[in-house]
């Protein structure tokens, strides 16, 4: 369906603010050339780079919304929750944010001494994590570990040293869903539950967690992602006609390296499933007031 006024959006992007690997404004160049009309900067738990890459859509002609992708459980499963249209100042949201980062930084420290104790420097590590980003991931300590040597890749970091059962695995502490939709909502923002596909839940507690997030107060769920399947896509729609979810679009974008998440290329909303911004009521004349 026609996603509003704009033929190419991207609503879930990252920049070196948390675990990207370009500057905001250099995001926004690169999506200019990607001939992006409307851009969400959806950085994790943070938005520090929304001002830069605000300034940058300006400049280049690209309608902006301010964004933040918010870190929670659900169980035992970490789920992701991108926020659209925020008020970036907003104290609540900020507060919530500021805990979580503070979760994460505490969960580096806490994975590096497991990394210790498995025979490597785990100091040096974590140091590595935090400088490249103030707002640290495994992202980050995978990049650390590939560059001391450790794995031959990202993905061989996760599968060797830091996914579940690992020597560097430390399980999740991050607020609940309904209390990170409760932040977003508080700063006038609209939830979208992230890429719901990759979630390693079945079809049953997948569609419990969609109820839940829609009670809470969510809005909409990724249908369109970079690198979805067209089976994944179909079932992505019918959660969210089945929940009365609007769709979001997006690439989850990290790093231009790549191909399979490349900024503002993925497929459109199937049919019968409205645009989150059809829902927010975006044009090209009130986007950037939000």
């Amino acid at each position: 369906m026609d996603p509003g006024p704009f033929e190419r959006i991207d609503l879930h992007t990252h920049s070196t603010c948390s675990d990207g690997t370009l500057a905001p404004a250099a995001l926004v160049a690169l999506a200019a050339t990607r001939q992006v009309q409307l851009l969400a900067l959806t950085d994790h738990d943070t938005t520090a780079g929304c001002a830069e890459a605000r300034a940058a859509c300006h400049t280049l002609g690209i309608e902006f919304l301010e964004g933040m992708e918010l870190t929670a459980l659900w169980g035992e499963c970490e789920v992701h929750i991108v926020a659209l249209a925020i008020r970036r100042e907003d104290p609540g949201l900020q507060q919530h944010a500021a805990t979580v980062r503070a979760l994460r930084a505490e969960r580096v420290h806490r994975i590096a001494a497991r990394l210790t104790e498995a025979g490597l420097d785990g100091e040096s590590l974590a140091a590595g994590a935090f400088g490249l980003s103030t707002v640290p991931t495994r992202t980050h300590l995978a990049r650390a570990l590939l560059a001391a040597g450790h794995a031959k890749d990202l993905q061989a970091a996760f599968d060797q040293w830091l996914g579940r059962a690992r020597p560097g695995y430390v399980a999740p502490e991050w607020p609940d869903v309904a209390t990170s939709v409760a932040a977003v909502l508080g700063a006038g923002g609209t939830a979208v539950l992230a890429h719901p596909h990759r979630y390693k839940l079945s079809n049953t507690a997948l569609r419990e967690l969609c109820a839940q997030f829609k009670a809470a107060g969510g809005a909409a769920l990724e249908v369109s992602i970079a690198g979805m399947s067209p089976d994944s896509q179909a079932r992505m729609a019918q959660l969210a006609r089945r929940f009365d979810l609007a769709g979001s679009i997006g690439s989850d974008f990290h790093e231009p390296g790549l191909p399979w998440r490349p900024l503002g290329r993925f497929a459109k909303l199937p049919e019968a499933v409205r645009s989150v911004t059809a829902r927010l009521g975006l044009g090209p004349a009130n986007v950037e007031k939000q």
